[in-house]
């Protein structure tokens, strides 16, 4: 037998290695660290080295590997409040190592880990409350998204595999829908014009009556909506749309209602936010991330649909090296990948570990800090916040210098604020620009951050607030 690409008499003293860097990473993760390390330049120049033609010990190799892991940003530490991070669930990242050990490829019928990954799904559906669906579990949200809507066109457009878009096509959402819904309307051949952009409210959610209006004229028009896509926590502010209202309007004209939850509607399994989705087991698919308010290790999303025999029909192919002798279609046959790792044992093994009241009680936790920002915020004349309280966990909002009353000086001056608090370290953080200004937007979807975050991350703001503008 030969030895290539073994570790032999190595594989005790790396596991051990990895362990103690794994040990110490977890342990370092328990508080925030008061500042980043410094990104070396021996770093810098290992990752310019040019392919290595002989390798080195393996545990040598582990540690350089530890030293660039440590010298990234991280979102899974405490203070990491910028865009909508995972946090490195434990059992989540134990369940990685595991999957990648076994290398399982869910592509077609594996047995045991088929039987997980529908599992997964149900539970994930009776968590939210969108019971009765079956899961899918896909790279990320923006996958999940095209493959929802891609069932949605094959729905309202049977003919569309084989000739294409051959009719015009409108997709609805509201004017701060995340991103990738525009990527999958691209992608899908629709281009970016089929897109109405529905106004919001105060509270930053559709506006159903727009809505209904938008369809009605499309019609008129000779142009066959395809899919509402209704925003279950919008990743700008964390606005819920109002699902039931976009569900009837979905219903009444026959239009496929896709909800984008990737970052919002596991709060839906929360008991102090369940009533803003209401009417989200009426939608005929929802995406849900559970790399963000889940809190596992990327990548794990999920797209839920009520009809997975639409996917079948959406992706479905009769290939000659495939076998198709199971009842169920293959998982190739209703996704757009044929490598499949085995995603769904992090949140499965997450699950079995904590249980369902853990990752509500964490969620509450999440939900809780938002509010109390939002509080301490709303009563200092030195902060503007958002009119209305946060629905979930995203706490817009700007730090005004005393005497600074314009508006455009108080937006510049909080993008140099933002910038500087990155530099600094003690709080990484992201801005948003919202009506055209800048805000600051702290998003807690860590079970890692505590409230004397929250104090250091005021402390922070005003501190180097003075520093900026004296």
């Amino acid at each position: 037998m030969h030895d290539f690409l073994r570790l032999g008499d190595e594989r005790d003293s790396v596991l051990e290695e990895t362990f103690d860097i794994v040990n110490k990473m977890w342990q370092g993760q328990d508080k925030a660290r008061e500042g980043e390390p410094e990104f070396t330049n021996e770093t810098k120049a290992l990752l310019q080295e040019s392919l290595p033609e002989t390798g080195m010990d393996a545990s040598d190799a582990l540690e350089l590997a530890a030293e660039v892991l440590d010298q990234s940003i991280a979102q899974s530490r405490p203070r990491f409040l910028a865009y909508i991070g995972s946090s490195g669930l434990e059992v989540g990242a134990v369940a990685d190592f595991l999957a990648a050990s076994y290398d399982i490829n869910v592509a077609l019928n594996s047995k045991a880990s088929t039987l997980l990954e529908v599992q997964t799904g149900k539970w994930l559906g009776d968590f939210i409350g969108y019971t009765g669906s079956r899961g899918l579990f896909t790279s990320g949200g923006t996958v999940s998204n095209i493959t929802g809507l891609a069932v949605a066109r094959q729905k309202v457009l049977p003919e569309s595999r084989e000739y294409g878009n051959s009719v015009p096509l409108a997709v609805y959402c509201s004017s701060e829908a995340h991103y990738s819904n525009r990527r999958a309307v691209e992608l899908l051949g629709l281009g970016n014009k089929a897109i109405r952009s529905i106004p919001i409210d105060e509270q930053r959610r559709m506006i159903p009556a727009e809505l209904e209006k938008s369809i009605k004229e499309d019609i008129a028009q000779g142009v066959k909506p395809m899919a509402i896509i209704a925003s279950a926590g919008t990743t700008l502010t964390g606005a819920v749309d109002p699902l039931r209202e976009i569900a009837r309007i979905a219903q009444t004209y026959n239009v496929w209602m896709h909800v984008d939850g990737a970052y919002g509607a596991p709060a839906a399994g929360a008991d102090s936010t369940r009533e803003l989705f209401d009417g989200l087991e009426l939608a005929d698919s929802v995406t849900i991330d559970a790399h963000k308010w889940l809190f596992v290790p990327k990548a794990c999303s999920i797209l839920l649909v009520r009809d997975y025999a639409a996917l079948a029909e959406t992706f479905g192919h009769n290939e000659a090296y495939m076998p198709h002798n199971t009842e169920d279609a293959n998982p190739v046959d209703v996704t757009l990948e044929y490598s499949r790792p085995l995603r769904a044992l992090k949140l499965w093994l997450g699950f079995k570990t904590h249980g369902a009241e853990q990752f509500r009680a964490a969620i509450e936790h999440d939900l809780h800090l938002a509010q109390i920002t939002y509080d301490r915020a709303s009563v200092n004349p030195r902060y503007r916040v958002m009119p209305h309280r946060p629905q979930l966990s995203v706490v817009p909002l700007q730090y005004i210098p005393q005497g600074m009353t314009d508006p455009s000086q108080i937006s510049e001056h909080n993008a140099k604020l933002c910038k500087a608090i990155v530099e600094d370290g003690r709080v990484y953080l992201s801005p948003a620009d919202i009506d055209g200004h800048v805000w600051l937007r702290p998003c807690y979807t860590n079970f890692r951050t505590q409230e004397e975050d929250v104090d250091v991350f005021f402390e922070v703001i005003e501190e180097l607030s003075h520093k900026l503008h004296h």
